[in-house]
């Protein structure tokens, strides 16, 4: 069957794709006492390969169609309810028991420097005890979970398992690079703070902008600690036990970054309240500047508006009387200006 997608670089020899008569891109694989055995097989085979002694099969779609999930239906009898989950967006991360088969929602992360915006994709998965089945969006970057099947081709004599391990470690690890991304950019903003020509409308948007983009990370990375729970219980048939350590490894991972990404909102407050605070210091040193020249400027207008009384006084209409104003608005202006520059009122 044509293949649908560009050409693999060489070097992932068990990544071989096919498309199905609906669009759908697809990847299979099949392995046996810890070596692959096949790949790129259509989907009506995937029932004769688990049909061997000690064989178990990875098969990924890219945005499939309810026919294609009806055919996976019967070849490895998934539950209804797990199908139609899997066709509709918007599932919140979880793990669901089902009779003979897991199913498991969770969500990758794109984080895009340049705007501050996080973008989430749904992955989902059926997991049985001879089968892992992924689905997910054209956004979602595959090669990364085929890199990480074959780092680890050691850890394939677990079966499924090693199949479910390598789609947690890949997720949780994107989950980690976003908030190692976020981390930057928010010490980034924490040092524009301070910089001579205040960008304060700058620091506000990029704040806000990140402060989303957490409160989307933790709403998609924190169910995690559920998921891991569920796969480290001991009764679980699915989960090989021998693996238990290397789930135990990724939930710790989880509980990290959900403990920065706490860590960084309390960040963001902090600097949009240090940025609001930076610009009332600068409105009350401005005002406070103002209002010094207020004075100055008032006492040549007092002492001009007295000498322009249209009465008799000493000096009136004489020169006498314009070098006394004159001596007096030099004189008073020149003592509040020092006096104010001393106070650093200017």
């Amino acid at each position: 069957m044509t293949d649908t997608r560009p050409p693999r670089a060489e070097g992932s020899p068990g990544a071989a794709d096919r498309g199905t008569p609906s669009g759908t891109t697809t990847i299979t694989r099949a392995y046996r006492g810890g070596e692959l055995i096949a790949h790129g097989f259509p989907l009506h085979e995937v029932s004769d390969h688990l049909e061997t002694d000690g064989c178990h099969v990875w098969v990924d779609f890219t945005d499939p169609t309810a026919d294609d999930l009806a055919a996976l239906e019967d070849e490895l009898g998934l539950h209804e309810l797990a199908v139609e989950d899997a066709l509709q967006d918007g599932q919140r991360p979880k793990i669901d028991r089902y009779d003979g088969h897991l199913f498991a929602a969770l969500y990758d992360v794109q984080f895009d420097r340049a705007s501050g915006v996080l973008t989430p994709s749904e992955v989902k998965a059926f997991i049985s005890r001879r089968a892992l089945v992924t689905i997910h969006h054209p956004d979602f970057d595959v090669s990364r979970l085929e890199t990480t099947y074959d780092q680890n081709k050691d850890l394939a004599s677990h079966g499924v398992t090693y199949l479910l391990w390598g789609l947690l470690d890949c997720v949780v690890d994107r989950h980690f690079e976003a908030t190692d991304a976020l981390d930057d950019e928010i010490e980034g903003i924490a040092e524009d703070l301070f910089d001579p020509k205040p960008r304060t409308i700058d620091v506000q948007k990029r704040s806000f902008a990140l402060r989303k983009s957490l409160v989307q990370l933790r709403r998609v990375a924190s169910p995690m600690r559920e998921v891991l729970n569920t796969l480290l219980r001991r009764d679980l048939k699915e989960v090989d036990a021998d693996m238990q350590p290397y789930f135990q490894d990724v939930y710790d991972h989880v509980l990290r970054v959900a403990e920065q990404n706490d860590s960084l909102r309390d960040l963001v407050s902090t600097i949009l309240d240090t940025n609001l605070n930076l610009q009332s210091n600068r409105m009350n040193l401005i005002m406070k500047k103002v209002t010094s020249w207020a004075a100055i400027i008032a006492v040549p207008t007092a002492i001009t508006g007295f000498y322009g009384q249209n009465v008799p006084y000493p000096g009136f209409q004489s020169p006498a009387g314009f070098v006394t104003s004159c001596v007096l608005i030099v004189a008073i202006g020149g003592v509040l200006w020092w006096q104010f520059r001393r106070r650093d009122w200017l």
